[in-house]
């Protein structure tokens, strides 16, 4: 595999997290997300810059809501927005390259086998699944589909029309388990109080009216568009989000709660070996081979794990006891997570 380095995201670890609750009633999708079935549902925080508190608050407001059942995930998401196009209109189309809406699951949370969406404002969907982070070799599954996805696009205004008085435009979403309990634990959907790892990015391009019609802004020394804008629920301290370790955690609940999520001991300490994985294929990168001495890679911070590095010439594994310590965390040269 490839043990180039891995940036390290300039970042505290405190991921949003959402109490998802059951729906109470069957959904009929039409893009609409002020109809009754979202009622219950809470609006999750206003997405952020990327990269967090080192970028300003993103100029226009987006935010979704989440609900389940017996059959689907489903996601609702509102995008304010006063310049309303899209092109793409081939499904499996890099549909970042419009402005688009994006979800990222991580069933098991451990950064492997996780699914991507996206779509734009006609309602064109690429899906796929990752079998491991780019900065892990890869490689994304063009071809799986979420077999009886569902999706539907509102738009308040008139798309790719600048004359029109444009508000917003608004996603609704159904995922079925069938499909996404592929890469879950036990091969199976959730079960009450257990969270997957989930996450949203919104794209937005910088654009400008020529001739009637909506053009990305080119930058003069380049000759190419100015870079997108990633506007994300939960930051992620680096412009990626192919590090699932940041997503937020979404806790599947009844009608009635939790109303509360603590980030668990075990958590924690799986983000401070995930810390030791980067800072060892960083270590490789620079000296062409891996240490076993973990003062090195932990520095003068605070740690609640006591680890253990295990090394051959071109592997490495290191582990720590849980929070409880009757089991074991480890991670591996590939950044796989896990427990047993």
């Amino acid at each position: 595999m490839n043990l180039s380095g891995v940036m390290e995201p300039n970042i505290e670890y405190a991921p949003k997290h959402y109490i998802c609750r059951r729906a109470t009633e069957l959904l009929v999708l039409d893009g609409r997300v002020d109809k009754p079935f979202w009622a219950e549902a809470d609006w999750s925080d206003d997405f952020v810059d990327i990269e967090g508190d080192l970028r300003p608050n993103p100029a226009k407001r987006t935010r979704v809501k989440m609900l389940w059942d017996d059959e689907y995930f489903y996601f609702a998401a509102e995008l304010i927005e006063d310049q309303i196009w899209a092109t793409l209109t081939e499904r499996e189309s890099v549909i970042f390259y419009d402005n688009d809406f994006e979800i990222f699951i991580d069933p098991d949370g451990d950064t492997h086998q996780y699914y991507e969406f996206e779509v734009n404002a006609l309602n064109t969907v690429w899906d796929l699944m990752l079998v491991k982070p780019y900065r892990d070799g890869g490689p994304p599954v063009n071809g799986w589909d979420i077999n009886g996805l569902k999706t539907a696009v509102h738009i308040d205004g008139e798309l790719n029309c600048p004359d029109a008085a444009n508000r917003k435009w608004s996603v609704e979403v159904a995922m079925p388990w069938t499909s996404l309990r592929e890469c879950a634990n036990e091969g199976r959907p959730p079960v009450k109080n257990e969270f997957w790892r989930v996450n949203f990015s919104r794209v937005e391009w910088r654009t400008e009216v020529k001739d009637g019609e909506y053009s990305k802004v080119q930058n003069p020394d380049t000759g190419k568009p100015y870079p997108e804008d990633n506007w994300v629920w939960s930051p992620m301290g680096i412009i990626n989000m192919h590090y699932p370790e940041l997503w937020g955690y979404v806790v599947f609940a009844d009608k009635e709660g939790p109303e509360q999520f603590e980030l668990s001991s075990d958590e924690r300490m799986k983000w401070e070996l995930r810390k030791l994985y980067y800072r060892e294929r960083n270590f490789f990168e620079e000296h062409g081979e891996f240490t076993t001495d973990v003062k090195l890679l932990m520095g003068d911070e605070s740690w609640s794990i006591t680890p253990t590095i295990e090394l051959t010439s071109r592997l490495f594994q290191i582990s720590a006891p849980s929070s409880d310590g009757t089991a074991t965390l480890y991670i591996r040269e590939d950044g796989k997570l896990w427990k047993e």
